[in-house]
């Protein structure tokens, strides 16, 4: 998962083949926030966590049925940027999955607000509300705010100059995590930023995936 408005379609990305081949099934949608369908599909502000969660939810429930030799009880989930934030949302939410690999995520939309280079105005934008008109409302579609009900071993990438996603987003998830007896890792790349998996270092781009890759595989094949 990426995004904001992102869309999937059928062309070759590397990841989900190089995980194929790994042997898992590999399974993604387009949920209501994604480009391709509409303005009002993609519309989701206010909603983050909300309409989202639920068609990826749903959509997963359909893939299992429709698939039996998929083991329902070793699936894990990641994204970034947007997906971060959901895969830190979906942790929060459901135990469906047994590991999780968040990426360049968002887990606190109160300090998200002061530390983006996107500008000023996207949290409000995108959330309807600050901190001096509706502190409430931010928390709410925070998932730092549901780290208390997480039991999914996770996995925390970020870079160090992503000043898009702050890497205080991350850190504050995994330090939740990890007070709650949560299994958990945080692995930080020196000299990247919120590009890392499109346009890093060749030899951080290849660390990224494998560090994902071990994470699953340690969860997931045993």
């Amino acid at each position: 998962m990426g995004g904001l408005r992102p869309v999937y379609g059928e062309v070759f990305f590397h990841e989900m083949q190089y995980w194929a081949n790994e042997g898992y099934v590999v399974f993604f949608c387009n949920p209501r926030g994604s480009d391709g369908r509409g303005d009002e599909f993609a519309d989701i502000r206010g909603k983050y966590g909300t309409i989202d969660y639920k068609d990826i939810m749903k959509f997963t429930d359909i893939v299992l049925e429709n698939y039996p030799f998929i083991d329902e009880d070793r699936l894990g989930v990641t994204g970034g940027s947007y997906g971060g934030f959901m895969t830190n949302w979906i942790i929060g939410h459901t135990n469906r999955f047994k590991a999780a690999a968040s990426q360049r995520s968002i887990s606190n939309w109160v300090s998200k607000f002061g530390t983006t280079d996107i500008g000023y105005f996207f949290v409000d934008d995108q959330q309807g509300a600050t901190s001096w008109e509706d502190v409430d409302k931010l928390w709410f579609h925070s998932p730092l705010k549901y780290a208390h009900k997480v039991m999914t071993p996770t996995l925390f990438i970020h870079s160090e100059e992503d000043y898009r996603c702050w890497m205080a987003e991350a850190i504050q998830m995994f330090t939740a995590l990890k007070y709650h007896g949560v299994e958990s890792r945080l692995c930080i790349f020196k000299g990247e930023n919120h590009e890392l998996s499109r346009s890093g270092k060749p030899k951080h781009r290849i660390r990224r995936l494998k560090e994902i890759t071990d994470w699953f595989n340690r969860y997931l094949k045993q």
